[in-house]
């Protein structure tokens, strides 16, 4: 597939390079970036059979045929939600053997943009794009009436992809992602993470300067939040770098104004009217940085015990896979190693090989992530309708020492 490569010079108007706010390298700068999609190719059985984990552990597809799977979410009795966000569809998905492949698929809902999904008491709640419902989960595992609980999120723009998750505090969580690549928003709830009461008698601001924060989860026993946020687009192929952020009430995470480790963003200066340095030592920086433009989607902690106990308490992230880059990043899914005292260390590969033929082409792009209720791993493919399901499957050699982050 050709490259595209984009090259802008914005001039920043009423800038200059002694004004105060503005860096000296940022007037004027240059927005740049690749446009690459590696070729799409059918997950057959061979290609499926090439996918690398660690030794002990086995990929295979767990059902397929779904057309564009995307967030999931998993009931104790081991009922298996999946969002479309095309068709607005939620579809429940049963292995009523227990042998690691569903056997019953039957679409239980339809709203407009449904996309994220969470359980919880015997409910499911589904967010759309300026909506969050909730239904009653019947004894089949259809669903009762939806019942809207909010009609009024913000506008979708760029990012509109919401997603939902319950905390070990009891709350839902929701992901607002922001509406633009980098512009200073409207709406105060556009890129954050949001604190949502389930009665739908209102919801708070938790964090800001979060572009697009679609995975997050809770250290199992620090119960401390991390999430990954997308980096902005057309910095060139190895800028913005994707962050591994740990999520704390009332935090700012930067975006746009400082991006990364702290690199100031010159198109747009702090609101506040502060000096870059001044804002950047307010934000929170990442604790982690990943390959650029890689696209995390989901992230899930390894609370079960099924895996060897050198993954306990260990994060795993899907990388969904860059199109803002020549080479090709992302496509796989990565671990996030955590030290006993329960902060990231490091980046490793978990489960790769859906990007083959030197790049060029792909057979998976790894979305939602869950950890299923006999602690394997249930990753959807939006791209090519399968889910896959990682189980540890025997003894293996302990890990080698953890690889340099990525």
């Amino acid at each position: 597939m050709k490259t595209t490569v984009l090259l802008v010079t914005i001039l920043l108007a009423g800038f200059s390079t002694i004004a105060q706010n503005v860096p000296p390298e940022g007037t004027p700068f240059q927005m740049q970036g690749n446009i690459y999609l590696p070729k799409k190719l059918p997950a057959t059985p061979e290609r499926v059979a090439t996918l690398k984990a660690p030794s002990g552990f086995t990929v295979s597809k767990y059902a397929e045929n779904l057309d564009m799977p995307r967030m999931l979410a998993q009931a104790p009795n081991g009922d298996l939600y999946v969002s479309n966000r095309v068709k607005g569809t939620v579809t429940l998905l049963r292995d009523a053997n227990k042998d690691g492949k569903v056997e019953t698929t039957k679409q239980v809902a339809q709203k407009p943009h449904l996309h994220g999904l969470a359980l919880k008491d015997g409910k499911l709640y589904m967010a759309a794009v300026r909506e969050l419902y909730v239904a009653d989960v019947k004894a089949d595992g259809t669903l009762g009436e939806l019942k809207m609980l909010y009609k009024d999120l913000p506008d979708a723009g760029q990012h509109a992809n919401r997603t939902l998750n319950f905390g070990p505090d009891g709350k839902l969580y929701l992901s607002v992602g922001s509406t633009c690549n980098a512009c200073d928003e409207d709406n105060p709830e556009n890129a954050t993470l949001l604190e949502v009461s389930t009665d739908g008698s209102g919801r708070r601001v938790y964090a800001t300067g979060l572009r697009n924060t679609i995975g997050f989860d809770w250290h199992p026993t620090t119960k401390a939040l991390f999430g990954m946020d997308h980096g902005i687009d057309w910095l060139g192929d190895e800028d913005q770098q994707e962050e591994f952020n740990q999520l704390k009430a009332g935090a700012n995470y930067g975006w746009p104004s400082i991006i990364a480790d702290g690199k100031p963003y010159p198109a747009n200066k702090p609101k506040s009217g502060e000096t870059y340095e001044q804002f950047d030592a307010k934000a929170v920086r990442p604790l982690l940085l990943y390959k650029a433009h890689s696209a995390p989607l989901g992230l899930v902690f390894n609370k079960a015990q099924q895996f060897p106990k050198e993954y306990q308490n260990d994060a795993f992230v899907t990388m969904h896979g860059s199109w803002n880059r020549a080479q090709p990043s992302g496509y796989k899914i990565v671990r996030v190693h955590f030290n006993e005292q329960g902060q990231p260390q490091q980046f490793e590969d978990f489960v790769t090989g859906w990007l083959v033929e030197d790049g060029k082409s792909e057979f998976g792009r790894p979305c939602a992530i869950v950890q299923a209720t006999d602690g394997s791993l249930l990753v959807s493919d939006d791209d090519n309708g399968v889910i896959y399901r990682v189980a540890y499957a025997g003894d293996s050699k302990p890990s080698a020492k953890p690889k340099k982050k990525s």
